[in-house]
């Protein structure tokens, strides 16, 4: 390699490096514009979704159910509702935990082995889900 394709290819590294600390720092600022109550909601409906998808509850039920990943979402999301809730509004909490309940409810139902009344995904946090 010349001189000039090394210092060609350093500053071509330079420059790529720069456009990736500019994405950077706006997402930064973006993220810091956004309000705690839309940050918690979000992560909470991403949480909802993918724990849906690992129930079989989206387009191709047999290739995506994984029970044991849907426990983990669930239980996350309901730690992530129990705890946000009182910084989030009731208004926005009732439909989250009524969705919560939904996938506890569906999770019970793909589940073979059925957990005991009270040890279902999330219910440590919600308490019994029937």
């Amino acid at each position: 390699m010349t001189n000039q394709a090394t210092d060609e290819a350093a500053r071509e590294r330079e420059e790529r490096w720069a456009r990736q600390e500019e994405a950077a720092a706006s997402a930064t600022r973006d993220i810091a514009d956004v309000p705690a109550v839309e940050v918690i909601t979000t992560t909470a409906v991403h949480l909802m979704s993918a724990a849906a998808v690992k129930l079989g509850l989206a387009d191709d039920p047999e290739a995506q159910l994984d029970l044991d990943e849907a426990r983990k979402l669930i239980n996350a999301l309901a730690g992530l509702i129990t705890a946000g809730a009182p910084e989030i509004s009731d208004m926005h909490a009732r439909s989250l935990r009524d969705g919560l309940r939904s996938l506890q409810l569906a999770f019970r139902e793909a589940s073979t082995i059925p957990d005991p009344i009270g040890k279902g995904p999330g219910e440590k946090w919600t308490g019994p889900v029937n």
